[in-house]
Parts: structure tokens; C-alpha cells; sequence
């Protein structure tokens, strides 16, 4: 079950189709990126995302999102993984089917710490 956005007098319980997209987004990265991960031989210990999409309201009622900011904290087991892991985000982004569908930006800033 789903709403509209409580600003638009939806229920604030159920998730609306905007919350549904950044998550879509934060999602396909967050699988992308472990997966090349494994790959690299990176172990990951924690992955947690605060993605946050900024929308863009016209006066007609109408609008678009302008862009979604990818925070992804990610915590791996041993320091010197930490190097990886920008090139491994860059690389999930330009995989990340979603990402690739979208016609706003969606950024990745994302804080990496070991064990």
C-alpha cells in the first residue's frame, strides 16, 4: 500500500512514489556497489544510506526532482580497503541501472572507516 506525500494530504505511514524512487536509487547502488566489492575483495562490515532527493514544485501543481544525494556510510574491516572503496562507489553509479534512467542528477557523498 502506498500514499502521496503528507504535504499533499497523504498518510504519513505509507510510503509515496517519491520516497519509493531515492530508494530505488539508493538501492540499486548500495547492491552494485557490494557486489564489486566482493569482486575487489573488499569486505564491507556496515552499509547505511540517508539518501535525500531534492524536488522541484511548479506553480501548476506539477514538478520533477532536480537531484538525489547518495549518502552512503560504509564501514569496512581493515583500513587500508578504504582507498577502494571511492572507485568502487564510481563504479557501482555508472552501473546502477536506475542512476542511468534518470534525467537529474544523482550524486554520491558517501563517508568510508574501517574497524
Amino acid at each position: 500500500q502506498g500514499s502521496s506525500d503528507p504535504n499533499f494530504m497523504g498518510d504519513p505511514t505509507k510510503y509515496n512514489p517519491e520516497e519509493l524512487l531515492v530508494a530505488s536509487l539508493s538501492s540499486c547502488h548500495m547492491l552494485w556497489f557490494l557486489h564489486l566489492c566482493s569482486v575487489a575483495r573488499v569486505t564491507v562490515e556496515a552499509y547505511t544510506d540517508n539518501a535525500e532527493g531534492i524536488m522541484c514544485e511548479e506553480a501548476n501543481g506539477g514538478g520533477q526532482f532536480t537531484q538525489v544525494v547518495l549518502r552512503p556510510q560504509v564501514i569496512v574491516s581493515q583500513p587500508e580497503m578504504i582507498q577502494q572503496v571511492a572507485d568502487l562507489h564510481h563504479q557501482a553509479h555508472e552501473k546502477c541501472f536506475i542512476a542511468r534512467s534518470v534525467n537529474f542528477d544523482v550524486l554520491c557523498a558517501g563517508e568510508t572507516t574501517s574497524k
